[in-house]
């Protein structure tokens, strides 16, 4: 077995052996700049990926990283410029919505979207299911689900989202998904595959279990807590029917 923690490392005296401290300070200076950096969608993607996928951005209602950071519930709502902007780009009532948000690392967002996001709507298309227009959230937290739900229907919403840094990893990034979210949502009904980075969940694993889990969501008509990933691993046909 393999672990990134700092186990059976030795020990100078009382404290860490010198190039262990060493490396514990960088990774801690890692996942401090994960948090603290801002993400903008030019410099985060390249030109060729914002144009395949036709990505924009939009705001939550914190107008700085620091406000984000400081009042949460901030990032549960769009500012009213981006909710404009979010009805007159995207088509609502799809079977699928994928939505980018910074959360608390950016460099997770930069490093595995352009993973992931690929891997993600060619199963989907696969599946025959509806695809809404991706888009990436500034200042967001998970919460946004629940907007993202009122304003354009999916039946289910899939939030790629930047974890909080560890000392283990700064670019480890999450998958939030709800069926049908709505305001009365809460964490209970959400369903998450996380750890998605280089030394935690491919990104074509991950790609599997969201998939497998949203096929579950149509069939059953339910997320959350209810709602299990061996469940979700059940043999299903293109639209999500259980296969007899």
């Amino acid at each position: 077995m393999h672990t990134p923690a700092r186990l059976l490392v030795g020990r100078a005296g009382a404290a860490y052996r010198t190039e262990t401290q060493l490396q514990l300070r960088e990774d801690h200076a890692k996942a401090r700049d994960a948090v603290r950096a801002e993400l903008d969608l030019k410099t985060a993607f390249n030109s060729e990926f914002i144009e395949k996928w036709n990505l924009f951005e939009v705001h939550t209602r914190a107008s700085t990283k620091l406000e984000y950071l400081a009042r949460p519930a901030l990032g549960w709502e769009f500012s009213d410029e981006s909710r404009g902007e979010i009805l007159r780009r995207c088509l609502p009532d799809r079977n699928i919505q994928i939505v980018i948000g910074d959360g608390l690392s950016a460099l997770a967002i930069q490093t595995q979207v352009p993973q992931l996001l690929p891997f993600l709507v060619e199963g989907a298309r696969k599946s025959g299911w509806s695809i809404g227009q991706t888009f990436v959230v500034r200042h967001c937290r998970v919460g946004i689900l629940n907007e993202i739900g009122e304003l354009l229907k999916p039946q289910i919403a899939i939030l790629l989202i930047g974890e909080r840094p560890g000392l283990a990893s700064a670019e480890s990034m999450s998958a939030y998904m709800a069926y049908l979210p709505s305001r009365s949502h809460s964490d209970a009904d959400r369903n998450l595959v996380s750890n998605i980075h280089d030394r935690g969940l491919s990104a074509r694993s991950a790609a599997d279990r969201i998939l497998n889990l949203s096929a579950k969501m149509m069939r059953l008509g339910i997320s959350g807590c209810t709602l299990t990933e061996q469940q979700a691993m059940l043999p299903s046909d293109a639209n999500g029917t259980k296969m007899e």
